[in-house]
């Protein structure tokens, strides 16, 4: 292994809870990288316009300053528009089958704990097809940055509702509307026990960077639900939270801060007394009654509650930033350390052709 092994940990963003590094292990660069050593020489092939563009850049600008060399960064994708994003890493990659991205990502986690492993899909692709494996996933722990991207549509197949799009959708295969209720990724991630969860969103560079940063640092599952503009299915879904009113819309998350937003910050999130939260005026409320920010309370109630702020299936006023950060132990770690005690126990490393040699023609049963 070339290049300096990090043997660290991170405190992560402001108010979050120490914690190991989540790229400990993987070699860190000979030299200083920037954006262009990370951007591949193949054209970019998304429409003009889709907010994929400002995600994949945004990506390549964070990866230097997590100091990893290029040849231990992998990323890896499903099936969608999302998901060529690795044709335009200068890194390792796989484009892997539909809502399988998961799977192959915790393979490739626990037996290179070198490699700092990425994936990239979508709301149709993990959502939909993927679900299962995303979820299990997020509830072992995996050391994986996973980036999901939400547009609200199935955009590759030319338009269709996907799972999270809102009631009364029409698109080509809901003409009268779609009738689902739509899923919340940040709740569902929440539900799974993911220890990193967070949400951002394509035009706002500077939040989705430093989301992203730290989320890669963070050891174990780390889900980013970006919200994505498809300018050609599905333009405008995420309008509410874009141009001169989105300050009524946005509600940051900072830990440590009071959770205040809107013009002159005349709007705050406080307990709604029945283990909820929900929006009020602190002139009404005092700015006592405001909560404070906290992603790293193992407790996830708050941070479902405030993930639900999202009305369903629409974007009036939405939590933008981390909404848990908790340390774990992560599902590759507990399984390296099993193999190496296995192997302790016997004595070092078994013959492999020897040991399954021994599995076979030994007593226990094969049924096929």
């Amino acid at each position: 292994m070339s290049g300096a092994a990090r043997q660290r940990t991170t405190t992560g963003p402001a108010g979050a809870r120490p914690g190991p590094d989540g790229l400990a292990g993987v070699p860190l660069a000979v030299e200083p990288t920037s954006r262009t050593d990370f951007a591949s020489d193949e054209e970019v092939r998304w429409c003009p316009g889709c907010g994929d563009h400002a995600i994949l850049s945004t990506l390549q600008s964070v990866l230097p300053r997590l100091g990893i060399r290029r040849e231990n960064t992998v990323v890896i994708s499903g099936i969608g528009c999302s998901s060529r994003l690795p044709y335009y890493m200068n890194c390792y990659g796989m484009h892997t089958i539909h809502g399988r991205a998961p799977t192959l990502a915790t393979g490739l986690a626990i037996t290179r704990e070198d490699l700092a492993v990425f994936v990239v899909t979508g709301d149709g692709d993990a959502l939909s097809i993927g679900t299962n494996h995303l979820v299990h996933a997020l509830r072992r722990n995996v050391n994986l940055t996973i980036l999901l991207l939400n547009n609200r549509i199935y955009g590759l197949t030319k338009g269709q509702y996907s799972p999270t799009s809102p009631v009364g959708t029409v698109t080509r295969s809901s003409p009268d509307g779609s009738p689902d209720a739509p899923l919340n990724p940040v709740g569902l991630a929440l539900g799974a026990g993911a220890t990193f969860v967070a949400r951002a969103m394509d035009s706002d560079r500077p939040t989705l960077a430093a989301v992203l940063e730290a989320a890669a640092r963070h050891r174990g599952a780390s889900l980013v639900e970006i919200y994505q503009n498809c300018v050609v299915f599905n333009d405008g879904a995420h309008a509410a939270l874009r141009g001169p009113g989105s300050a009524e819309a946005l509600i940051p998350l900072r830990p440590g801060e009071p959770i205040r937003f809107g013009h002159d910050d005349h709007l705050g999130v406080v307990a709604d007394g029945n283990g909820g939260v929900r929006v009020a005026e602190v002139a009404e409320t005092g700015p006592d009654a405001v909560l404070v920010h906290d992603p790293t309370l193992d407790d996830p109630s708050r941070a479902f509650a405030l993930s639900r702020l999202t009305a369903s299936g629409a974007t009036g006023r939405t939590a933008m930033g981390i909404f848990r950060d908790v340390a774990r132990p992560a599902h590759d770690d507990r399984v390296r350390e099993r193999i190496r005690r296995a192997r302790a126990t016997r004595g070092g490393e078994p013959d492999d052709d020897e040991a399954l040699a021994r599995l076979i023609a030994g007593t226990d049963s094969w049924l096929l």
